[in-house]
């Protein structure tokens, strides 16, 4: 009996520290606002979806297919995603950097300009405009847009775009494929999804420099700077790392899940 009671203080221990984790982690995804974030991205994969609903489902989907796209684009799922993958790159010292940076005036702020500037962004109107702004700046020495090209090149941020996106389109082709609606094999759908990867790469590079042109014009170059400084840091680059590889595993899922319930609706059709 008294051999088993001396294991206690250890497991309280292992207890506590856990609990103390999960807590610094809950902090966390609160500073980087992911449930904001993840609820602005759901909205925006809804509205793709009804685009998919014109062009493969005829606008014949309904209501059956709305609610199967909502629970897909679930922003829990996609949060909790992400949480997966914070927790695997960050601890100790390094998550206490991250906190510090999003919990500071201008991490606030950077977050506050990000998710604005993704709803807005939403609007074909913006997007144009941002994209025509970045075309306007591309090639001219200006002090901004070389720092945000600082700041994309410190993430990898087009490659990793490129390549999520490529992902995403695999995944959604496999989903047709299973579910029924199409034929073609993996060797089909990889040489289908890289066929177009130059393109790609200069429609993603337009996007992004002009969301983030959007994004960041209320901040000064100091603060840009700064920001930059950060992101180059290990902890920077591991919340970055993060980053990519939740939401690039959520929209692999999502994606998945959308070409089979695209097939599903494309083959009740023909039935």
């Amino acid at each position: 009996m008294l051999r088993a009671l001396l294991f206690w203080p250890i497991v309280l221990t292992f207890t506590a520290m856990g609990a103390l984790a999960d807590a610094r982690m809950s902090v966390l995804v609160d500073v980087l606002r992911l449930p904001e974030a993840a609820q602005i991205l759901s909205d925006e994969g809804l509205t793709h979806t009804q685009e998919l609903n014109t062009e493969m489902l005829n606008g014949q989907g309904g209501a059956g297919f709305q609610l199967q796209v909502e629970r897909i684009y679930d922003p829990s799922l996609m949060v909790e995603m992400v949480r997966s993958e914070l927790e695997r790159e960050l601890e100790g010292a390094l998550l206490e950097e991250v906190i510090a940076f999003y919990a500071s005036d201008l991490g606030t702020q950077i977050i506050t300009l990000e998710n604005e500037a993704r709803r807005a962004i939403q609007d074909p109107d913006v997007e144009e405009a941002a994209r025509a702004r970045h075309a306007e700046l591309e090639g001219n020495d200006d002090e901004r847009l070389a720092l945000i090209g600082a700041y994309i090149e410190s993430g990898d941020m087009i490659s990793r775009n490129v390549t999520s996106a490529m992902n995403s389109n695999f995944q959604f082709l496999k989903g047709l494929a299973e579910g029924g609606a199409i034929e073609m094999t993996e060797e089909d759908m990889l040489k289908d999804v890289t066929s177009d990867i130059d393109e790609s790469t200069q429609d993603t590079t337009s996007w992004l420099y002009g969301y983030l042109l959007l994004a960041y014009s209320p901040l000064s170059a100091q603060d840009l700077q700064e920001y930059v400084a950060f992101s180059r840091s290990a902890a920077g680059q591991a919340l970055n790392t993060a980053l990519f590889a939740g939401f690039g595993k959520a929209y692999e899922d999502i994606s998945y899940a959308l070409g089979r319930a695209v097939a599903l609706n494309m083959t009740a059709e023909e039935l």
